[in-house]
């Protein structure tokens, strides 16, 4: 599965809703804040993240993309 911004900012949204934040209309920035909050996760797990396998024909460190 790839990791996508667009989804994880929707999962945020929904999540934020659920709790009563309001994410729409001129002075809402809940949808802003994330979609920055998405977007720095997916790019931090992209830059520097490592999946470690442990054992099999494959074991080793591989970069997250």
């Amino acid at each position: 599965m790839a990791l996508s911004k667009a989804s994880l900012k929707s999962k945020i949204v929904a999540n934020l809703q659920g709790q009563g934040f309001t994410t729409t209309g001129q002075h809402a920035f809940a949808a802003k804040m994330a979609e920055a909050i998405a977007n720095a996760v997916i790019d931090e797990i992209t830059s520097n993240g490592q999946v470690v396998v442990t054992g099999g024909s494959s074991s080793g460190t591989y970069k997250v993309t």
